[in-house]
């Protein structure tokens, strides 16, 4: 900790906090994240192993790099390249809105990063604009890998099924269907489907399905696609939550509606993402091959992409204009006090 010093503080998460510091030996700005271990709850501390480990095997231009790490007191704290915004900001607060072209761009970095989780196993599963970190030369990279996880390649049973992951993970807003109704039994597309949300909010400049509670989320996921069926939801009765609420046969609206100022091909890659059945939605690497980004105007070069001011991120904290993310809930914790 001696060779690193503390300028300020930039957030809290869920089990640690960020701060902005310099390296003293090199004066380089980074970014130094505590996990704090507030107790010795096996469950926690399982839970920074996980991170460190899994951030120790990354290596990709549109993840976040694990720079260094060290115990301090009762916390792990780990060491990155200073950031000094992110694509909520870029998307919601940038003086100069996104072109087209540039919206493909921070689209294709996202797949780009998440194909390249995927095929080395990684799940994050807590996907959102947040958590996806600009550099100051402009290139989007995935962060906060507190919620991911290794994926098991084992299978758990005669019927062929996975190994059981934790339920309901990801924050509301982005969080997938099959874990809003409580499955622990998913894989990597659970990723995909806040891959999709994310696209859709970087287009329509608002969040796509932003319920207040978590019953609200599941209504307006439903309301928006459709009440789910077994011909587009196989196996759907089988989760383990889906029969502790009913919602009415609500037609899908229509895309031209949910999207209004997009583009057809773009329209078709967030269809093709925002699926009911996981097996049905596009892959990272298969969305990075859809014509979307092949289409005029076509996507900007990574190197011509806008460069946020160094201090972005406090600014748009300054005039107090960052709309709050909603925190990870129990899905029917709500229900069970509706009822």
């Amino acid at each position: 900790m001696n060779q690193y010093s503390v300028d300020e503080f930039i957030g809290e998460g869920a089990h640690g906090q960020v701060f902005a510091a310099v390296e003293k030996t090199t004066n380089r700005k980074v970014a130094l994240k505590k996990l704090i271990a507030k107790n010795s709850k096996a469950d926690i501390l399982i839970s920074y192993v996980r991170e460190l480990k899994i951030l120790q095997q990354i290596k990709c231009k549109y993840v976040i790099e694990l720079l260094d790490f060290f115990p301090h007191n009762f916390a792990l704290c780990l060491i990155f390249e200073f950031m000094p915004s992110g694509l909520l900001e870029m998307v919601h607060y940038s003086e100069e809105p996104l072109t087209l072209q540039q919206e493909k761009t921070y689209c294709s970095m996202l797949l780009k990063g998440v194909s390249y989780l995927h095929q080395n196993g990684i799940i994050h599963r807590d996907l959102k604009p947040a958590n996806l970190l600009i550099s100051a030369d402009g290139i989007l990279r995935i962060a906060d890998f507190g919620l991911s996880r290794l994926l098991y390649n084992e299978e758990d049973g005669k019927d062929g099924s996975r190994k059981k992951y934790t339920a309901r993970v990801a924050t509301r807003w982005y969080r997938a269907p099959e874990s809003l109704y409580g499955s622990n039994n998913y894989d990597e597309k659970i990723d995909i489907w806040a891959v999709g949300c994310i696209i859709a909010e970087i287009n329509n400049k608002a969040p796509l399905f932003a319920g207040e509670t978590d019953i609200e989320q599941l209504s307006i996921v439903v309301q928006s696609l459709g009440r789910p069926s077994e011909k587009n939801w196989p196996n759907m009765k089988k989760l383990p939550d889906f029969g502790k609420i009913h919602f009415p046969k609500w037609k899908p609206i229509s895309w031209n509606v949910l999207l209004p100022d997009a583009n057809p091909e773009l329209r078709s890659l967030v269809q093709s993402l925002l699926l009911y059945n996981a097996a049905d939605r596009l892959s990272a690497s298969e969305a990075l091959k859809h014509r979307f980004f092949y289409s005029l105007p076509l996507p900007c070069p990574d190197n011509k992409m806008p460069h946020p001011p160094s201090n972005h991120r406090q600014l748009v904290k300054i005039q107090n204009k960052a709309p709050k993310a909603p925190t990870r809930e129990n899905v029917f914790g709500d229900l069970v006090a509706f009822l």
